[in-house]
């Protein structure tokens, strides 16, 4: 166990310091997307820690907008804070963190995931897709792979909310 957790906290350390390599002057900068009113006022807005560069991210945002949702894109150079705080577990980490509507969404998670849970209202912290699974919003690309969202509490209980296969 201890060996998979550290071998987690490294990947994921590689996966933070990959969409880090920003401009100095970048450190707090705060970029509002905006989708059309009309979809916007049924969609609550999402807050999206980041890093300045990350460009995985950035699709990420883009998925995001183009299902309707009001987003708005906070560039920090450290994120392990804002996961702690958010009750985001070490081994469900990726390279963003959103608050929405209560709730946690850590890293590529699917846009019908997001909605599936802000209409069923679980007793959950939030969902997570771990690391940067390649096929995931955000992560498109050849030799797409399965992956599963995974719901989390406040009590570190982690679950399978839904398997996913792009292909």
């Amino acid at each position: 166990m201890i060996k998979h957790a550290t071998f987690t906290a490294a990947f994921l350390l590689i996966c933070v310091a990959a969409c880090t390599e920003a401009e100095e002057g970048a450190l707090a900068e705060s970029t509002v997307l905006e989708a059309p009113l009309s979809a916007a006022q049924s969609m609550p807005n999402i807050l999206v820690y980041k890093t300045p560069s990350c460009g995985c991210c950035n699709g990420w945002i883009e998925h995001l907008r183009a299902a309707g949702f009001s987003v708005e894109g906070r560039n920090l150079r450290d994120l392990m804070s804002i996961k702690r705080d958010a009750g985001v577990p070490v081994g469900l980490s990726s390279c963003h963190t959103a608050l929405v509507g209560g709730y946690v969404v850590e890293g590529h998670v699917p846009v019908e995931q997001v909605k599936r849970m802000l209409a069923e209202q679980p007793d959950i912290s939030g969902i997570a897709v771990p690391g940067m699974p390649i096929g995931s919003p955000g992560m498109e690309g050849t030799n797409a792979k399965p992956y599963q969202v995974i719901s989390f509490d406040d009590s570190g209980n982690a679950r399978v909310y839904a398997d996913i296969d792009p292909r």
